[in-house]
Parts: C-alpha cells; structure tokens; sequence
C-alpha cells in the first residue's frame, strides 16, 4: 500500500461510506433523545478524552451547532474544581474511574440532560465510570467509539464493561484497530480516521436533530459563526437561554 496524501484519503473515504450507510439508523435513535431532551428544556452534555476531547468540542459551542451544548473535559477537575494545574499531568489520569465522579459532580448538569462520550477504545476508567454514573442518574446516553477496536480490547475498568455496552445507543465511528489506516513496511500503521468520522457523525445527528425540531414546529437553537454580521447578539441571545447550564471559553 502507498503512503501518501491520495492514499489516505482514499482509505478515509472508504471508511466514511461505511460509516455514513451503515450508521443511518443509530443516527435517528441518537437524534431521537436529543431532539427529546432539548424539547424538554435539557442540554446535551459531551464529553472525550485524549484526542476524543475533539469531538465533544465538534459538539459543543461551535457555529452551525446546537446551543443547548455543554463539554466536560478532564481540565474541569482544575478549571473548576480547584485542583493543582499538575494533576492534569498524570499519565493515568484517563484511566482512573474517581475522577468521572468530580467531572459530573463539578458539572451543571440538570436530570433532563442527555450525555455523549466519546472514546474510540471505549476501554478507560474514567469513560466508562462516566457512562456508568450518568446511566445510574437516569440520563440518555449516546457513545461515539470504533466498534472494531472496542470489541479486540478488555476493559480497563474494574466492572469489566465497555463504553458501547453501557449506551442506550451505539454510533460505531468504523475505525480499524488502532485507528490509523496506512500499514507500515515495517509494522504498524500511520494516519488516523477516527477524528474525521467521528466528527462526520456528530454532523450527522445534529441534521437529524434540527429537522425533528423544525418538524415539531420549533426554531432550533442553532449558534451563527461569530465571524459575521450579527453574529454576537445572535447567539448571546440564545445562550441567555441557558444562563448557567453552558460554559463557554475554557
């Protein structure tokens, strides 16, 4: 297999076929408890570690997306919860369960809120005490991972669970092992897929929203670049909204 720019975009358009056709129903689900949630004067609460904080902010604060979004990061447990900026430095901090405690906790979560994760391994303590935690206070639950990768993996939580076992639905970002897609001449694999996938999934549920709410007689609370005219009081408007449940900037 070449490695270069033209093969990886052809493996990452493969990926995304797959993704896009056989994604489709878990999408409407997906959509179907936000679109709920919101309607109901909830928030969607996102969450990802690593390089899976990529997609909560996908979700989160951005133009062309929902207002009523809100993302959890594990700089909480600084930003708002008082700990030294040191412990983010802790090379195990994502696979300790206790801290999915602070991070709910330090959250201004409502119970009508609903939660997406995402973890392409889906396999670390504190995703899965997260998606634990927020089924036990009877939340929705959305998991965006690599079904592939999760399935090869055990669980490094003490229950033994995965995150896609946890979910009320299960968007699978279709990954392979390891995420990146270009084998090596020598072993292993270069350039990741999970980021864009992910990312186009994410995309994907939030049409689905706005179309269940446009259909239900509702004008989506939907942010306006900040970059154009208007574009502030737009959606300073809207956050007003949400006075208190949204954090913005950190």
């Amino acid at each position: 297999m070449s490695i270069n720019q033209h093969a990886y975009v052809a493996e990452l358009m493969k990926t995304l076929a797959q993704v896009t056709s056989c994604q489709s129903a878990a999408v409407e689900k997906a959509a179907d408890l936000i679109a709920e949630s919101i309607t109901a004067g909830g928030v969607l609460q996102a969450f990802g570690s690593g390089h899976s904080e990529a997609l909560a902010m996908e979700v989160s604060g951005r133009a062309g997306g929902l207002v009523p979004t809100n993302r959890l990061a594990l700089r909480d447990i600084v930003l708002y919860g008082g700990e030294p900026a040191d412990a983010l430095h802790a090379t195990n901090l994502e696979r300790t369960p206790e801290v999915a405690h602070r991070i709910y906790a330090l959250a201004p979560v409502q119970p009508g809120d609903v939660f997406v994760i995402a973890s392409n391994s889906g396999v670390n303590g504190v995703v899965v005490e997260l998606a634990r935690l927020v089924k036990e206070r009877g939340h929705g639950l959305i998991a965006i991972t690599s079904m592939e990768h999760t399935r090869r993996m055990n669980s490094r939580h003490p229950s033994g669970q995965r995150l896609y076992e946890i979910a009320d639905v299960a968007l699978d970002n279709g990954a392979p092992y390891g995420d990146a897609v270009l084998a090596l001449p020598g072993g292993g694999a270069v350039c990741a897929a999970s980021s864009v996938t992910a990312a186009a999934l994410a995309q994907m549920v939030v049409a689905e929203v706005v179309d269940r709410l446009i259909r239900a007689g509702q004008t989506p609370p939907v942010y306006l670049s900040s970059n154009i005219p208007d574009g502030d009081e737009h959606n300073d408007r809207l956050e007003a909204l949400y006075a208190g449940r949204i954090r913005r900037g950190a």
